[in-house]
């Protein structure tokens, strides 16, 4: 009985009920067509992904920066073997005769 006061009385199609109808459905049309758009890119985009051609077995780019750093690893290893000639045990003493120097260093500003 109650819904057909509101049917007759025009109250359902008017006013702010009917607006946010009206609201809604555009919004949920919207998002469904949003959806479907979305849908048929990606079908497209992994179709083009599947159908691309596979890379050659020499193309490979990682095989190329493989070889161009190893490339530049043998022009430098003259160069490191100069620097290298300083032994584990003199650097070693090297690195403890600075420590003794700043501990020794601290000690003579304490007692400033």
């Amino acid at each position: 009985m109650y819904t057909d006061d509101l049917a007759t009385s025009g109250f359902r199609g008017s006013g702010t009920i009917g607006a946010m109808r009206r609201l809604l459905t555009w919004l949920l049309v919207t998002v469904g067509i949003g959806a479907i758009v979305r849908r048929l890119r990606r079908r497209r985009e992994s179709a083009l992904v599947e159908s691309a051609p596979p890379a050659a077995v020499g193309d490979d780019p990682a095989d190329e920066l493989r070889r161009k750093l190893a490339d530049s690893r043998m022009e430098e290893a003259p160069e490191a073997a100069v620097q290298t000639e300083e032994t584990v045990e003199d650097r070693r003493a090297d690195v403890h005769e600075q420590g003794r120097a700043a501990l020794d260093d601290m000690r003579d500003s304490e007692k400033e």
